[in-house]
């Protein structure tokens, strides 16, 4: 193994995936591996794994099959989700050396010594309940807006997740060690940091999933705001019953902050929010929507729905179509509800057929698309600040020689590449 130096990641799911892959990559390149892409032909592929949807699992097992065509004497290492959950169906993939659960994700270059090509496939799980511990990850060199991990796991029980199964109990670092990470991203020419996490709001739970020092969410947001040189920072992900108005209103007073947030609904239904076990009503969202419009009518709201879960009548379908028009949103992120094993939604009856599933979310990612076309043509005319990538994109892309970037409320700008723009923010005319 020790004449094995090139690595090549993929990384399949989340905003956290993405900040953990990067750092394992860090760690690799440190012990000499060269990095490649992973279309090219290197010496060890890893796959960090996502398990939200059955397509994630179908995804991987392709590219497996896709290494297998072009370099079938490479390792082939899974970690992430998938693996945690279902390390014995992995195993059973030809063409899988090593799977990495949680607990040992990060020992990857431990692992990597010990494998020999032609053993049996080797399995390093663990009991989840025994993951306790925070691995501090950040995307980097990858993109201009950087993905800083500040909390990892998740202590709900909503009935259609696995995630708790997959990453463990809510724990975080300590925001004296955020503020130096943020520090030093800075100091490195990063422009964006997006704060990720399982339930980020959650932050401040330690390794034992007790609170540290009585940290939370909202100190951690103060801290960044005033102690940190980072000019622009974005909340990834934040449940609605932990989307405080002190954070909202921080957010509004801030020139850091972008004035963007993704809230996760589901469902617009309160049958169905009960039935899938989430923390607050429609009531309760609206509230959040209309403060953050209230006091920010600029601002973007992403917003997360799940279409076709258990006990979706179509009455309730409607409802939740009809809640989400109302609601003054930019856009949707639509996910097709799909069986997860050992999760308390397969026993909620009824079952909707799969055909109806995709017919919901047809028409749910149509009324994505109208809010957002109905959110731009709002700020047309208007001068907002944009940061433009460091990256020029090529026509199979987004444009021969084309620079990409978005304003401060999440408006995606496409341009014609000029070398002063990269990196960097600018005041931009919307057209």
């Amino acid at each position: 193994m020790s004449q094995s130096r090139s690595v090549a990641f993929h990384t399949l799911g989340c905003k956290l995936n993405f900040s953990e892959t990067s750092t394992l990559s860090r760690q690799l390149e440190q012990e000499g591996f060269e990095k490649k892409a992973f279309t090219d032909i290197a010496d060890i592929y890893v796959i960090n794994t996502c398990s939200v949807t059955e397509n994630a699992d179908k995804e991987c097992r392709q590219l497996v099959r896709r290494i297998q065509r072009l370099a079938p004497e490479s390792f082939v290492v899974i970690t992430g989700c998938y693996a945690q959950l279902k390390p014995t169906e992995i195993a059973t993939i030809p063409g899988v050396d090593l799977v990495l659960g949680a607990a040992e994700k990060f020992n990857l270059v431990h692992h990597l010594d010990s494998l020999t090509k032609g053993d049996p496939t080797k399995i390093c799980s663990c009991d989840i309940e025994t993951v306790t511990g925070f691995n501090a990850s950040f995307s980097v060199n990858d993109r201009t807006r950087t993905f800083l991990k500040v909390q990892d796991g998740c202590d709900y029980s909503c009935s259609f997740c696995t995630i708790p199964m997959a990453r463990g109990k809510s724990r975080s670092d300590r925001i004296e060690n955020v503020v130096l990470q943020a520090q030093a991203l800075a100091k490195n020419g990063v422009k964006e940091v997006v704060l990720t996490g399982i339930n980020l709001g959650d932050f401040g739970k330690g390794e034992d999933g007790g609170k540290k020092n009585q940290e939370n969410f909202f100190d951690l947001v103060k801290a960044l705001d005033q102690q940190t040189d980072i000019p622009r920072y974005r909340i990834s992900s934040i449940e609605p019953n932990l989307l405080t108005n002190e954070i909202i209103e921080w957010v509004a007073n801030s020139n850091k902050f972008m004035p963007h947030f993704h809230i996760p609904l589901q469902s617009g239904s309160d049958a169905v929010l009960k039935l899938m076990q989430r923390r607050y009503t429609s009531e309760l969202y609206q509230d959040r929507v209309n403060l953050i419009k209230k006091i920010m009518p600029h601002a973007c709201i992403g917003v997360d729905v799940i279409v076709g879960s258990p006990g979706e009548t179509e009455t309730y379908f409607n409802e939740s179509i009809n809640f989400i028009h109302a609601l003054d949103i930019a856009y949707l992120h639509v996910f097709t509800y799909s069986e997860r094993a050992a999760t308390k939604a397969l026993d909620i009856k009824p079952v909707v057929p799969m055909s109806v599933r995709q017919d919901r979310n047809k028409i749910a990612r149509n009324l994505s698309y109208q809010k957002l076309q109905y959110f731009t043509e709002q700020h047309v005319g208007s001068t907002r600040k944009v940061l433009f990538e460091s990256v020029k994109h090529t026509k199979d892309e987004i444009g021969a020689g084309m620079l990409e970037g978005f304003t401060d409320n999440y408006i995606k700008v496409i341009t014609p590449f000029k070398p002063d723009y990269s990196n960097q923010i600018i005041d931009w005319t919307l057209a």
